[in-house]
């Protein structure tokens, strides 16, 4: 957000003291050449602390720059499954040293969060298909017929790199189910589970 224009304290002092010899916030603001609601906003100041300049704001100061806050919203918009030390990294190049809570505190006010990485079979185009066309050709099979089948499934699930959770990040509900935002799994290994229903 855009810094606005502040009056000098002279200007200020004016509006309180043409204000208390009686003149209205509109007579005021033409004489002066401002709007009667600063005007008026600056004579309420003056009845309510009996000073004209503005109170120390409290809190420190942001140490991410809007143009910062930009880039690590980008950056995480085109890679959600990017990482908090990735985006530290990427701020300490550009110049700028914060920790992992600035950045996620940052990316809250943004709308944004962590959350963890739904885990999707490792699926080819071809193998989308030939699922799709399994479900619409039976789609409309009676009940009884689906009684008739007997279900099994050899799995052994592991992630291709590390066996642990890993968060992405997304403001939406429905970026849970995109691609992007999902750690693709495969079966290998030994240890394999036989299921039968």
């Amino acid at each position: 957000m855009a810094k606005t224009r502040e009056l000098c304290k002279d200007i200020r002092d004016k509006i309180v003291d043409l204000h208390k010899a009686g003149m209205g916030y509109r007579t005021i603001g033409k004489q002066l050449g401002e709007k009667a609601t600063t005007v008026g906003a600056i004579s309420r100041k003056w009845k309510r602390f009996k000073m004209t300049v503005n109170h120390p704001r409290s809190g420190a100061p942001c140490k991410i720059s809007p143009r910062g806050s930009l880039m690590i919203m980008r950056k995480v918009r085109d890679q959600p499954r990017t990482t908090w030390q990735d985006l530290v990294d990427d701020l300490k190049r550009a110049g700028t040293t914060v920790s992992k809570k600035t950045i996620s505190n940052t990316l809250r006010r943004h709308g944004l969060k962590s959350c963890s990485a739904r885990k999707d079979p490792l699926l080819k185009p071809a193998h989308v298909q030939a699922r799709l066309k399994f479900a619409n050709d039976h789609l409309d099979d009676p009940e009884e017929e689906w009684e008739k089948v007997m279900w099994s499934d050899e799995t052994k699930i592991e992630l291709f790199v590390l066996n642990s959770t890993r968060s992405v990040f997304g403001g939406r509900r429905r970026m849970s189910t995109t691609p992007r935002t999902q750690i693709p799994d495969v079966k290998h290994g030994g240890g394999n589970i036989i299921l039968w229903g």
